[in-house]
């Protein structure tokens, strides 16, 4: 079974099912149930099973659509992608779907996919490190690129996250890339990772960005012609639906929130 970081996989994945399971659903993922279902693992180590994750994969899902209205044969990179089940909740959402989707992660992540996720001629499996950069000479960019990186910088050194980013910028002119990264202080506050429960602790995030850090990628990034800071999605309940995603756009709290970002590539 997974382990380090690779492990976190299996908690975002308990998070949507979970949340897709709801009588009140904030989102439609039967694929995240239907993987959960087929994976034999004490999910209860991980503790709460929050709004959180599935609030962030819809942020995710909304700018990749997005992208596809513009580009619908588009590849989409999903680096270090886990056991994420964003082609199949894409796929439903766009009529005719044409896009191409390339995965990028370890092997034991890709040999779990393989087993339990359904096959598509329109999905390609690399079982390498999102920093092994050769995974880029495998993307078709006829049609447009789009990159997600959905929990994956933070894990990363800042000199591995920022070397993706440049590398990405570079590779793919007029292509995009979305990214989440936890708060500033986190990495302060938690150095050895954050206790989800009594049997977890998520491992240690190293990096991260401020808002005005995050907008500079456009002055100091080659490539980077526009930076986007992305909304939180509503969930359930007035914390979720209000609450959150009204404290996530005031000028006060966003230099030490967490971020949702969307880098496009001139």
């Amino acid at each position: 079974m997974l382990t380090g970081v690779s492990e976190t996989a299996l908690l975002t994945l308990n998070g949507r099912a979970h949340q897709a399971r709801h009588p009140q659903a904030i989102i439609a993922d039967p694929m995240a149930i239907r993987l959960a279902d087929g994976i034999e693992f004490d999910f209860d180590k991980f503790g709460r099973k929050g709004q959180e994750m599935a609030l962030r994969s819809l942020a995710f899902d909304k700018v990749t659509i997005d992208y596809l209205g513009a580009h619908p044969a588009a590849t989409v990179v999903a680096l270090a992608e886990g056991l994420q089940t964003s082609f199949w909740r894409l796929d439903a959402a766009i009529p005719d779907a044409q896009f191409r989707w390339l995965t990028v992660d370890f092997a034991p992540v890709i040999k779990l996919r393989d087993q339990l996720l359904p096959t598509s001629p329109r999905i390609t499996n690399l079982a390498q490190s999102a920093l092994d950069y050769s995974w880029m000479d495998k993307v078709n960019t006829d049609d447009g690129v789009f990159i997600t990186a959905e929990g994956l910088l933070m894990y990363l050194q800042p000199e591995e996250s920022m070397g993706l980013i440049t590398e990405c910028a570079k590779r793919f002119p007029g292509g995009q890339m979305v990214f989440d990264l936890p708060p500033v202080l986190v990495k302060k506050l938690a150095p050895k990772g954050m206790r989800a429960s009594r049997r977890y602790r998520v491992p240690p995030m190293p990096f991260s960005l401020s808002a005005a850090q995050l907008a500079d990628l456009a002055n100091s990034v080659p490539g980077i012609r526009a930076v986007h800071d992305l909304p939180m999605p509503k969930g359930r309940g007035w914390a979720f639906h209000t609450l959150f995603p009204a404290f996530w756009q005031l000028r006060l709290t966003k230099q030490y929130r967490g971020a949702y970002t969307l880098l496009e590539f001139g």
